[in-house]
């Protein structure tokens, strides 16, 4: 099911996906060539708005849950790129140990993802555990899920140099705990076994304004591949260091560069004839699990932040106080009236799959990722099959989902620009 668009077929977005199902030999070629060069994130979720007019991610995330909303008929997809990704890293692994988020003996919904992607590693070869660096795990602790599963999870042990569990010694240690709360002792001074995603893609180092840097950067690249306008997929930004909402310093400095942004969103929207009101969304610069994040119409919204409490901004309890300022991208997707918008799910550098993530209470310039969202599988039982050049844009599934495709792996590719630049162990060279 692909969920309809409000916006006529007509106009940018389907000039765009013609250009790319006609470009599609020399995007997969252009693919190919950067992955020569740039090693992809372990895995990803890139957040896409399709706003009719322009198509472009607006978050992209680390250390992706979620992985229980994929189709059974994704799970081979997603077998093949974990095998591809263990064999690049580790071709001798035997041993694999997860570690997610803490304090979710309560959260089935988290730890049904954490369950799928144990089995998906299993699948791959690998003897899966999950370990839990939580320090009110003490002892094995199992959690019955929904539909008559369970994870177990057991307290992490530290060696001089290693981590791993009683009778457990991993090769390789996949986080999925986005260490928003910082990076725990336990976890630092690795050096004989592969931590993924390393250390600095975690939440108390990696700022969103880093990320779409990169993506800026990757876009004009691939405008210029494709001869299009970059910014039909890349949302613009700003950011802002030392806020303080309540006290005031640093308003200014955000008031002004809300202003600006939304001065440019105006003179692009002249340009291509769209009649929308611009927006922007105001969002702490790194990761917030959907909270406190704002949409602003007019600088003069900007008091109500005044009236928030920094925490609102911050998850894991985390005072925050920089801000990204980034192009507000509708969303005019629709599922039964709901509104919807795609996220897109990577291991290695392939797509495996993916969901529309739906709200019928948020508007089309609001974020979805709040409660009472509900998940709806992509269809892509059929998306195994190539692409249909020929078809009306927007008129074929596997066409919007290959377009989907690049441009989450645009996404991952920025991500990989990302950590290169602000890997803390790379040699510079004068």
């Amino acid at each position: 099911m692909v969920p309809h668009l409000i916006t006529a077929l007509t106009g940018p977005i389907n000039e765009l996906e013609q250009r790319v199902l006609d470009s599609m030999p020399a995007i997969e070629r252009w693919f190919r060539l950067e992955w020569m060069e740039h090693t992809p994130p372990f895995y990803s979720a890139v957040d896409i708005r399709n706003a009719g007019f322009k198509l472009a991610p607006v978050d992209t995330n680390l250390y992706p849950g979620g992985w229980n909303y994929l189709t059974p008929e994704m799970l081979p997809l997603a077998v093949q790129a974990a095998q591809a990704a263990i064999e690049k890293i580790c071709p001798e692994a035997r041993n694999l140990l997860v570690i997610p988020e803490n304090h979710t003996t309560r959260n089935t919904f988290y730890l049904s993802s954490v369950a799928q992607l144990q089995r998906i590693f299993h699948m791959a070869g690998l003897n899966v555990r999950v370990g839990s660096i939580d320090p009110a795990i003490k002892k094995t602790t199992t959690v019955e899920l929904p539909h008559g599963e369970h994870v177990t999870l057991e307290p992490v042990i530290r060696g001089r140099r290693r981590l791993g569990l009683k009778d457990f010694d991993p090769c390789t240690i996949l986080l999925n705990n986005d260490l928003a709360a910082g990076i725990p002792g336990i976890l630092e001074d690795i050096h004989e076994q592969y931590l993924l995603p390393p250390l600095h893609a975690g939440w108390s180092v990696r700022r969103k304004s880093n990320h779409f840097h990169s993506y800026e950067e990757v876009s004009k690249r691939f405008g210029k591949l494709l001869g299009i306008d970059p910014w039909l997929i890349n949302p613009m930004f700003g950011k802002c260091g030392e806020v303080n909402f309540a006290e005031g310093p640093g308003m200014d400095c955000l008031s002004s560069n809300v202003d600006a942004l939304l001065t440019k969103i105006r003179r692009k929207y002249k340009e291509y004839g769209i009649n929308e009101k611009p927006f922007v969304v105001v969002k702490a610069d790194n990761g917030t699990s959907g909270k406190g994040i704002m949409t602003v119409r007019d600088a003069k919204d900007l008091e109500a932040l005044g009236r928030k409490s920094r925490t609102d901004f911050g998850k894991a309890g985390q005072e925050v106080s920089d801000l990204i300022i980034q192009e507000g991208v509708l969303t005019n997707e629709r599922m039964n009236d709901a509104v919807a918008e795609p996220v897109v799910y990577m291991m290695d550098r392939y797509v495996v799959g993916g969901f529309y993530r739906v709200h019928a209470e948020r508007g089309v310039d609001e974020s979805l990722n709040a409660p009472g969202s509900r998940f709806v599988p992509l269809a892509f039982a059929e998306s195994t099959r190539l692409p249909q050049p020929g078809m009306k844009p927007g008129a074929s599934a596997p066409n919007r989902f290959y377009m989907y495709g690049v441009i989450g792996r645009l996404a991952m590719l920025a991500a990989s620009y990302e950590l290169e630049a602000t890997d803390p162990d790379a040699e510079i060279y004068d």
